[in-house]
């Protein structure tokens, strides 16, 4: 009677995976170094398999807590604000992004190789997009995909309100297009990214470009894989209408995702481009 549980928290036993996920995650920086200075990237890949297989342990616990009745009503509330604070660093890291290019954006630079010492810059000589840079037509390939991530956002919707109102099998079709959506506009980055006229080296405009949409692209397969994961559960009935954090923070993640690119689209494809 003495160790029974008389609170609504969950007190988490004591577990392996944040040391290791620590352990992997510094592995795969410090190999990162290694094959930036053309070392070996083998280090960089044991860390990244680490990371994978943390990542996959730690959250295949996180479900079997969920299913044995761990995540009571006060636990699901912390669940959904710490999710909520990771979105916020989400943004805070997007903001980064957008900030670079707007600066360069409303005050062009060219630097002035004519010195012998160091270049130097002057905010009012240079032009946007720089010179030589021929950028996208917003309204060919990243109209379409703008079009198939406003779809997408329709779909997790529709398969959110399914999952409230008991019809499991709208919810799996509508993950299914979700996530078929997202491997779509993923195909179609990937093709656009390859019939650029401009590299991520060639100019400040190649460098802010590939970052934010790259970034962005990176968040729509992490995206894609986290709503895949929730249609695998829900195929196997692991989600009810009372309890499905899992898939709330999926849905939020992939709204996060799409009102990231809609900032992408109008800033840097039409205004920026």
């Amino acid at each position: 009677m003495a160790h029974a549980k008389n609170h609504d928290y969950h007190i988490i036993n004591p577990s392996l995976w944040p040391f290791m996920g620590a352990v992997s995650g510094f592995t795969m920086l410090a190999g990162l170094v290694l094959w930036f200075h053309d070392v070996t990237p083998w280090v960089a890949v044991v860390g990244l398999l680490g990371v994978i297989y943390t990542m996959i342990v730690w959250w295949s616990d996180v479900v079997h807590e969920a299913q044995v009745g761990d995540h009571t009503p006060v636990v699901r509330i912390g669940l959904r604000m710490g999710f909520i604070l990771f979105i916020m660093s989400e943004v805070m890291f997007f903001s980064a992004w957008f900030w670079t290019f707007f600066k360069h954006a409303i005050f062009p630079a060219v630097d002035d190789l004519s010195s012998e010492t160091v270049a130097t810059w002057h905010a009012a000589d240079g032009v946007w997009p720089p010179t030589g840079v021929v950028t996208f037509d917003a309204w060919d390939l990243p109209l379409i995909n703008t079009l198939i991530l406003l779809l997408s956002g329709v779909t997790v919707t529709w398969a959110h309100h399914s999952l409230i109102e008991g019809r499991r099998n709208n919810l799996i079709w509508g993950l299914v297009f979700t996530v078929v959506l997202g491997a779509l506009f993923t195909t179609f980055q990937a093709y656009e990214y390859s019939h650029a006229q401009f590299h991520f080296a060639h100019s400040i405009y190649g460098s802010s470009f590939f970052m934010a949409t790259g970034f962005h692209g990176f968040h729509v397969i992490i995206g894609t894989i986290f709503l895949a994961v929730c249609l695998l559960r829900a195929t196997q009935g692991q989600f009810t209408p009372e309890q499905h954090v899992g898939f709330e923070a999926a849905a939020w993640y992939w709204h996060f995702v799409d009102v990231v690119w809609l900032f992408l689209f109008a800033c840097v494809y039409i205004w920026g481009g």
